[in-house]
């Protein structure tokens, strides 16, 4: 049995110098789905000026933050000393822990001709026995990322978070997760059977697609019931199209969130300002 459509949106849309920002989650209609609490979408752009001084560094507590580039380099530096850099295809996961402060800079890929970026920011909620650990980050590279290819020429999947078949992503799991980058060439199908009680989402890109019988648009936000269920896409666009699915078991535990911070307590994010604000994160030290 096909899963039901719960609802569908599109994300707000901010404009950042050449970058347009598509807010897709939280929304009207959803806070999170499973433990992915926050979801930005930097739509396909040009970027003509190489960036170097970042974007504005920012504290984090709580919760891991994931970049996936599919277009561009990211380059990342926090205040625990980690830094790294990744090109299209790559991505980055931080754990922000008990507080960091980090910042990027988002490029076009200099290992590359082109000066297109396109990409996903993700804020992963942690459990909270994990969210007064210490900060941890991990750079994986395109060619690091597991993919394999789908049966009869349908395209390939790309495991971002989680495990699907016999790949396994190196982002550490803190509960059932899985961020899945699915990409179906002109008329094909892919398939997938979620058990029950799995919140699940899927957001198109920048093609059309059929999600169980009904059309959507690129850029759309399409959220599922909990009923365990199939999930069939096909593409019946003139050019390959690529959509993420991504979800896990519901969060049980009580989210206050706040600014940049998610705890599970209003009197946590008290706390996790007053360390910020006392200088408790550190400092980004470029010159270590």
């Amino acid at each position: 049995m096909k899963k039901e459509t719960s609802f569908s949106t599109k994300g707000n849309k901010t404009d950042l110098g050449p970058l347009i920002i598509n807010r897709i989650l939280p929304n009207r209609y959803a806070k999170k789905v499973g433990p992915f609490v926050f979801l930005d979408y930097v739509a396909p752009a040009i970027k003509e000026i190489i960036n170097t001084k970042g974007m504005g560094a920012h504290p984090h507590r709580g919760i891991a933050t994931l970049t996936y580039i599919l277009q561009g380099e990211v380059e990342h530096f926090d205040s625990a000393g980690h830094t790294g850099k990744i090109y299209s295809g790559g991505m980055q996961w931080m754990k922000a822990g008990n507080g960091i402060i980090h910042d990027e800079n988002f490029n076009y890929d200099s290992q590359t001709d082109s000066k297109m970026i396109q990409g996903f920011q993700f804020w992963i909620n942690l459990p909270a026995k994990n969210k007064a650990e210490s900060p941890e980050h991990i750079a994986i590279q395109a060619e690091e990322v597991p993919r394999k290819a789908l049966p009869n020429q349908a395209g390939w999947i790309k495991v971002i978070v989680g495990n699907y078949e016999e790949l396994s992503s190196k982002i550490p799991n803190y509960s059932e997760q899985f961020l899945y980058h699915i990409h179906l060439e002109v008329g094909k199908k892919f398939s997938i059977n979620l058990a029950d009680k799995i919140e699940v989402a899927a957001f198109l890109t920048t093609q059309n697609a059929i999600l169980n019988d009904a059309e959507f648009q690129a850029g759309e936000f399409v959220e599922f019931g909990r009923k365990a269920g199939e999930i069939e896409i096909i593409n019946t666009s003139q050019t390959a199209i690529d959509v993420l699915l991504f979800g896990g078991e519901e969060y049980t535990e009580p989210i206050v969130s706040e600014g940049p911070f998610v705890m599970n307590s209003l009197a946590e994010i008290c706390e996790a300002y007053r360390d910020f604000y006392d200088g408790k994160y550190g400092k980004i030290n470029l010159n270590k």
